[in-house]
């Protein structure tokens, strides 16, 4: 049995409070080379916006940073851990430091050992390496990686790389004690509904953190309790908060809504019909900037179009230099921008923006 790695108390305090989690873009220059500068800026963005975790190597942030060519895994992740550490120096602020970890077990135990060593906390480990293991193999994997540093749980939906994992894989997993948090993101109730009930069943609702990044159901899946029977003895589940590309946008009014869910939560089982309607709303403007129309292909440039409206990004250059936005995305980022100016944070960036390029 792999030996048990420990979350920092901290760490664990933030984690089952519920915090905003922005997933980390990747800034380039418009010869297609790392933008020190304006990286660091999206940093400094997310974490005065009132984010207290990042997570960095993830898929907006491209996995391509990963390929010997491109080698930008390790500065990327360097440059992250740099920035934030200067923020936790200066507020006093402990930030949660999320790391994405792919590929084989091999691979993926090498990004873990890193990423430990540069002071992340979690590892977001992505399974889109084994499309075809059964359970008992992406679960040994998990283990292992376990022994190395505490894993952040991540159902990936289909459509950008994932796969299906059944409830039975969810409940073995828990049986891993170093995994200690879990990103439901396979864009299916269904499929979320499993994540949910194997954390019940196994009797972890208070030492797993649920975590949304459903795109399409963000604010319902924060407001929503779960339970699995009728009965008063019923666990309940709540998704703490979120790690999303979404939230890698507009962060100030993410952070505002969900301490406001949170007050809500509080406070009264009693939510507000207008809550119904922005989360609908957020739905919307997700769908043009996510791409949905397209099948997701323009979702990382969405990002980056909506940081480049702001002045954060200077381009929405990827590494992929085909990749831009798809037709009539942009027009479908006008509407959304225009329809629903309450979910921006124009004003808050225009405000800090040269402080952050500094």
């Amino acid at each position: 049995m792999p030996p048990t790695t420990r979350l920092d108390s901290r760490v664990r305090e933030l984690l089952f409070r519920g915090i905003v989690i922005p997933a980390h873009p990747l800034a380039l220059d418009r010869n297609h080379r790392f933008d020190h500068r304006r990286q660091r800026a999206l940093t400094r963005y997310y974490l005065d916006a009132g984010a207290k975790g990042i997570a960095v190597g993830v898929h907006t942030t491209q996995f391509e940073i990963r390929q010997p060519e491109i080698g930008l895994f390790k500065p990327v992740l360097e440059l992250g851990v740099e920035t934030i550490r200067e923020h936790e120096n200066a507020s006093g602020d402990r930030i949660v430091k999320v790391a994405g970890v792919v590929g084989n077990t091999s691979q993926a135990m090498s990004e873990a050992e890193f990423a430990r060593e540069l002071g992340y906390d979690l590892a977001l480990v992505s399974l889109g390496a084994f499309p075809n293991a059964s359970n008992v193999e992406m679960i040994d994997h998990l283990r292992r990686l376990s022994s190395i540093i505490p894993v952040f749980g991540f159902y990936l939906q289909p459509a950008v790389g994932g796969r299906r994992l059944d409830y039975e894989f969810w409940k073995a997993a828990m049986e891993i004690e170093s995994l200690v948090a879990v990103k439901v993101a396979p864009f299916n109730r269904y499929d979320s509904l499993d994540v949910a009930r194997a954390i019940g069943d196994a009797g972890r609702a208070d030492s797993v953190a649920l975590y949304t990044g459903n795109d399409d159901n963000i604010l319902l899946d924060l407001l929503t309790p779960m339970k699995f029977g009728e009965d008063s003895g019923a666990t309940e589940l709540r998704f703490r908060g979120g790690l999303f590309g979404q939230w890698a946008v507009w962060t100030r009014k993410a952070v505002e809504d969900l301490r406001a869910i949170h007050e809500m939560q509080s406070e009264s089982e009693n939510i507000p019909s207008s809550w119904l309607t922005r989360a609908q709303q957020l739905t919307d403007a997700n769908a043009a900037i996510f791409d949905v129309a397209n099948g997701f292909a323009g979702c990382i440039t969405g990002i980056h179009e909506v940081l480049r409206r702001q002045g954060l990004l200077e381009g929405i250059w990827t590494l992929n230099e085909d990749e831009g936005l798809s037709p009539g995305q942009s027009e479908a980022i006008d509407r959304v921008c225009a329809s629903y100016p309450s979910l921006m944070d124009d004003v808050f960036v225009a405000e800090n923006l040269d402080r952050w390029l500094s």
